[in-house]
């Protein structure tokens, strides 16, 4: 399908910079595909009463981590030029001191320069944190190799990194000590993300009580944010797209759990993109799950024939996305552009600190 049949515009104003208060408050509104398709406007404290007792949310528990770094290059030595700003956004590690990163600008960078990551640490025993320039991808990746290893380098980046909020976020304000908490959802625990599993936001201790008292069970899987999952399409066709390939994990026991929800009549409910594409990636042809523990580069565009989720809760998506391609194969291109007319219309807050929307598909 043509690229350009996913964008929009969309008002500045209206992309969220904070999260709502509390985070259950944030607007939702739902969507349902038919003919005609219907939607209302809710808060996510309702969401107990739009579904109903025996279906299954599933969540995604992994943890974001301070990943951005900002530095510079040092002075090198053959007189190549004088020290550079440079900031890393840290993506996959290699082993125990090498990592992955996207830079910017990485074309100030070359093979065999040191950049350094602030001036101080909190521990006095980190000194500074320097990484050399191993190597320099065709995508314009960097590998960085650091001085530190292993619990040490883990300590090292906590201290100098920041959350790695969306651009549309970071152009607009400072990240702060805040966001190491807004923008980590409460089932966050196996570190490995450089964004955050965003519709998981909502959630607070009191609505998943509310939840479970009314027979709505949650279930946890992980996969790994990686950096391309909010890029928008830049081909001009999506069969010229190529997603990146992340971690994820469904272990046997959460598949037996959710086969005997659908078994039951109940109906699975993604919490968000990462879990729905980790779930229908562990799903064969006829819904079926099992324990899934690989790294998936599912690709969802409309005409995808979904397996085994039958509900999900969304935020708001960037135009020309991959994410919002998903919800238009979930629900219908046509259905999802009114919905997000209606949510301009009315004032809803877009993308990850934004309100969310619940999808149901046409049965």
């Amino acid at each position: 399908m043509l690229t350009d049949l996913f964008d929009f515009s969309l008002p500045e104003d209206r992309i969220a910079l904070r999260p709502a208060s509390p985070r259950d408050a944030a607007r939702l509104l739902v969507v349902r595909a038919g003919d005609p398709p219907a939607l209302e406007d809710r808060i996510v404290r309702d969401l107990p009463d739009l579904l109903r007792p025996g279906d299954a949310l599933v969540v995604n528990d992994t943890k974001v981590f301070p990943a951005s770094l900002h530095g510079r290059r040092l002075a090198r030595d053959s007189g190549g030029g004088p020290e550079a700003a440079i900031a890393a956004t840290l993506t996959k590690r290699l082993d125990g001191s090498r990592w992955q990163a996207l830079v910017r600008p990485a074309k100030r960078l070359a093979v065999g320069d040191v950049v350094r990551f602030g001036t101080e640490g909190r521990v006095c025993l980190l000194g500074q944190l320097d990484a050399s320039v191993e190597a320099k991808g065709e995508g314009g990746e960097i590998t960085f190799a650091f001085v530190f290893h292993g619990p040490i380098l883990d300590q090292a980046i906590a201290e100098r990194g920041e959350m790695p909020l969306p651009p549309y976020i970071a152009g607009r304000r400072d990240v702060d000590d805040a966001d190491r908490s807004d923008y980590q959802t409460m089932f966050a625990r196996a570190e490995g993300s450089v964004a955050a599993p965003t519709a998981g936001l909502h959630f607070t201790e009191p609505l998943v009580n509310t939840l479970g008292a009314r027979g709505i069970t949650l279930h946890k899987v992980t996969l790994h944010v990686g950096p391309g999952t909010f890029l928008p399409v830049k081909a001009a066709d999506t069969a010229g797209h190529r997603m990146h390939a992340e971690w994820g994990m469904v272990t046997a026991g959460t598949a037996a759990a959710l086969n005997a929800t659908r078994r039951a009549g109940g109906r699975i409910v993604a919490v968000g993109s990462t879990s729905l594409r980790l779930v229908e990636s562990a799903a064969a042809e006829d819904g079926t799950l099992s324990a899934f523990s690989a790294e998936t580069a599912l690709f969802v565009t409309p005409g995808y024939r979904f397996r085994a989720v039958q509900g999900m809760l969304t935020n708001f998506h960037l135009p020309r996305s991959t994410l919002f391609m998903l919800v238009a194969a979930f629900c219908g291109l046509d259905v999802m552009q009114g919905a997000y007319a209606h949510a301009i219309e009315n004032g809803y807050r877009f993308y990850s600190y934004g309100d969310a929307c619940l999808l149901f598909r046409d049965a």
